[in-house]
C-alpha cells in the first residue's frame, strides 16, 4: 500500500471556538498550495485508488483540490480518525479499513497527523515524529511488512526548486528530496503545456534550418 499523507494547507488563524475552527477555510495562500502540490503530484502521474479527509473544513477542501488537480473522480471519504484529536489506534483502525486498496490521499491535522505519520514508521508502537508543514506531502509506501518514507516535499520547498530551476535556465523541474535528505527525484513542473512550448521551439527550429541560405557580396 501507498499512503500520501498531506496535511491541510494555509487557513488563516485559529478560531477560539472549536464549532468556527471547525468551519474556517482556506486562505488565499492555502488554495495556491492545493495547487501548486496537487499539480506536483499530476505531473508524477499519481493516481490513487481513493481520497480520504477529516471533516473539517479546511481538510476536506485541500482533498477536494487536490484530488481535483490528480484527476480523481472518486467520493471524498470522510473519516473521523483523522480529526486533530483522534488517537493513533483510531488511524491503524481506518487504514486496515482500506487496506484492500493500493495507493490512498489522507488529509489530517497536526499535532497528532505528524505523530501518526512517524509511528509507522518505527517498531514496537515507540513514539516518533515527522515534522509535516502545512500543504507538505509525504509518501510512505509498505514494504516487507513495514512502512518506508520515500519522500517529503513542502511547498517552500517546491517553490524554491521551480525557481532555481527557471533562474538557472534549465527545464524547469522540481527536485524532491527522498526520505527527507538531500535531492532526489525529478518532476516535471510544467506539465503538459512544457511539452507543447518546446514542441514549438523544436519546430521552429527545424523551419529556421530548412530556410536556403543567400550569400551577400
Amino acid at each position: 500500500m501507498i499512503v500520501y499523507f498531506v496535511r491541510h494547507a494555509s487557513a488563516g488563524q485559529k478560531r477560539f471556538s472549536p464549532k468556527k475552527d471547525e468551519k474556517r477555510s482556506l486562505d488565499a495562500e492555502g488554495v495556491h498550495q492545493c495547487t501548486q502540490m496537487g499539480r506536483i503530484l499530476s505531473a508524477m502521474e499519481v493516481a490513487v485508488d481513493a481520497v480520504i479527509s477529516s471533516p473539517l473544513k479546511r481538510a476536506t477542501q485541500t482533498a477536494s483540490l487536490i484530488a481535483n488537480e490528480i484527476g480523481h473522480e472518486g467520493k471524498l471519504n470522510i473519516e473521523n480518525a483523522l480529526r486533530p484529536e483522534a488517537k493513533y489506534e483510531h488511524f491503524r483502525e481506518m487504514l486496515r479499513k482500506y487496506s484492500k486498496f493500493e495507493a490512498l490521499v489522507l488529509v489530517g491535522h497536526n499535532p497528532n497527523f505528524s505523530e501518526f505519520l512517524g509511528r509507522m514508521m518505527v517498531a514496537n508502537g515507540d513514539r516518533a515524529y515527522v515534522d509535516l508543514k502545512k500543504a507538505a506531502i509525504a509518501k510512505v509506501e509498505s514494504e516487507q511488512k513495514k512502512f518506508v518514507l520515500h519522500w517529503l516535499l513542502t511547498p517552500r520547498l517546491a517553490k524554491a526548486s521551480a525557481d532555481a530551476s527557471v533562474s538557472e535556465g534549465s527545464s524547469g523541474q522540481i527536485a524532491i528530496s527522498q526520505n527527507g535528505s538531500g535531492p532526489g527525484q525529478d518532476i516535471p513542473a510544467e506539465g503538459k503545456k512544457g511539452k507543447k512550448k518546446k514542441k514549438k521551439q523544436l519546430q521552429a527550429a527545424r523551419t529556421s534550418r530548412s530556410r536556403p541560405t543567400t550569400s551577400r557580396k
